[in-house]
């Protein structure tokens, strides 16, 4: 497996038989470096966590180029179709679904999820978490944006999660020290990447804490410079 951050929560998965993009918000992100046509190519799926801009991001526009599938919540995928997505597979917190070369699940998250459009806010489902399985791959957990939650264990035990990633910025997510213990008490995972800082000024600009918090402990802290791909 092959992960690529481009900054905020997004990254690029490579898998033996797949590739896709969760939560690809590259424009208007201001730690994003480089080219959104270079970074989509050959990807079959585009995987959004939640309905915020910074995660629902420039996924029409790709999904327009490429034809990946979108896979979200339900009432997310409505929305985007609404605006004239064409391919997409729906579903909701707890479901699974089998595409092929790898499978998504929908776990909880412990934040929002809605937009604003011309001044009126309006829901879109849940806010998820996203476990990637794949024959031959570590299992991987993107959190999206969320709290500390003691069921984090208990997901972690019945996925097998080897690799999560988790938010880490304060303010709108847990912080380092605090996703660090999430790592720790509940996750357990043999590497733990950190993204949602270093973009907007408001969010914690670095993962020092998050690294120094799992300094010696049994989980391998993993922090990617962007655009550079990762192999776990």
């Amino acid at each position: 497996m092959k992960l690529t951050w481009y900054g905020q929560s997004a990254f690029r998965v490579d898998l033996a038989g797949a590739s896709l993009l969760i939560d690809p918000f590259f424009t208007g992100n201001p730690a994003f470096e480089g080219n959104v046509a270079e970074i989509s190519q050959g990807i079959s799926h585009i995987v959004v966590t939640h309905g915020h801009g910074d995660h629902i991001g420039d996924t029409l526009s790709i999904a327009e180029a490429t034809g990946a599938t979108v896979v979200s919540n339900f009432d997310l995928c409505m929305y985007l179709a609404s605006k004239g997505l064409k391919a997409f597979e729906p579903m909701n917190t707890g479901g699974t679904i089998d595409l092929g070369a790898f499978s998504v699940t929908l776990v909880r998250a412990d934040h929002s999820a809605g937009l604003v459009e011309a001044g009126v806010g309006f829901p879109l489902g849940s806010a998820n978490g996203a476990i990637i399985k794949a024959q031959g791959e570590k299992t991987l957990w993107h959190m999206g944006d969320t709290d500390i939650f003691s069921d984090m264990a208990l997901l972690s035990e019945i996925h097998g999660v080897e690799i999560c990633i988790c938010p880490i910025g304060d303010r709108f997510t847990m912080g380092g020290k605090v996703a660090a213990l999430a790592m720790t008490r509940f996750v357990k995972p043999k590497v733990a990447i950190p993204c949602h800082y270093g973009s907007f000024p408001i969010i914690d600009q670095n993962a020092d804490a998050f690294v120094a918090a799992l300094k010696d402990s049994n989980v391998q802290a993993v922090v990617p410079k962007k655009g550079e791909a990762v192999t776990l």
